[in-house]
């Protein structure tokens, strides 16, 4: 594995806090069966790609977060029609339909998703745009890529992080997949997203980083209570608002995550080099 791809120091052990119950069980199968069925849906109504009307595709993400029994806020102006980079933070597998049910777009994963199980064949059935993360070299096409469906009226969504983080830190946002942006001249349209539970304190439980299994993750969201997803739309960055990538990624940049009632010891990683990474699925290795 290359030295530039991006990484979290986030682990489960040191940054997730499981919010669940012994007696969840029940209601937890019962939300990973709706999880499941909506996923297969979404498979099967695949290749009808854009013909979906965008209404529809923004429910069924929506409703994705709601089977896992998760509630779901989305505050701001909705993001335009047309071409626009769509740009967030990443914490967890939920941010991908989160996502969605604020804007619905072609999302930039790694190419190992492309073998994964149900996600696999839903990310490549629609639209995904693939990154290959140990190829320096690739990356310059990855770019014209995205450029292109962002110039031909697509939106197309990245997690400029390149990897999880808990949520109680957060990445460096890479400058290069901004380039897209500026070579297509189209918006940038940032969210933000938090996890929190119902009393408003913020929650690692939907975290989805380092040696954590997707598997573990989901089950520990499914028996979790009072988790409340938030996408917060942030104020869009018009075209020639910004002279670079450099400042266009930081004027997308997400503010300092919110604190979580208890220390924190991870730290926040050095100043690098820009390059892109999106990620579509999770933690470092997920994009």
């Amino acid at each position: 594995m290359s030295v530039w791809l991006p990484s979290a120091p986030c682990t489960p052990g040191a940054c997730v806090r499981a919010a669940g119950r012994a007696g969840a069980v029940p209601r937890a199968v019962l939300r990973l069966t709706a999880v499941t069925a909506l996923l297969l849906a979404g498979i099967a109504l695949s290749p009808l790609g854009a013909r979906i009307p965008a209404h529809l595709v923004r429910r069924w993400g929506r409703a994705i977060v709601r089977a896992a029994g998760v509630r779901v806020r989305i505050t701001g102006a909705a993001p335009p029609d047309g071409g626009v980079l769509l740009v967030a933070n990443h914490i967890s597998w939920l941010d991908i339909p989160l996502l969605a049910a604020v804007r619905p777009a072609r999302m930039l994963a790694k190419t190992e998703i492309r073998r994964w199980p149900v996600a696999g064949p839903l990310a490549a059935r629609g639209g995904a745009l693939f990154i290959e993360r140990d190829r320096l070299r690739a990356l310059p096409r990855t770019v014209a890529r995205i450029a292109g469906a962002l110039r031909a009226g697509a939106a197309v969504g990245v997690f400029p992080e390149g990897s999880t983080w808990c949520g109680r830190a957060q990445g460096e946002f890479r400058r290069a997949v901004f380039q897209a942006a500026l070579d297509a001249r189209v918006p940038v349209q940032p969210v933000r997203i938090r996890y929190r539970l119902a009393d408003g304190t913020a929650s690692t439980t939907p975290a989805f980083v380092g040696d954590d299994s997707l598997m573990a993750s989901v089950w520990r969201v499914v028996t979790a209570r009072g988790l409340v997803a938030e996408a917060d739309v942030r104020p869009l960055l018009a075209p020639g608002s910004h002279p670079d990538r450099r400042s266009l990624a930081r004027a997308a940049q997400p503010g300092p995550p919110d604190a979580c009632g208890h220390a924190h010891a991870v730290p926040l990683p050095p100043p690098r080099r820009a390059l892109a990474g999106a990620d579509a699925s999770g933690r470092a290795a997920m994009t």
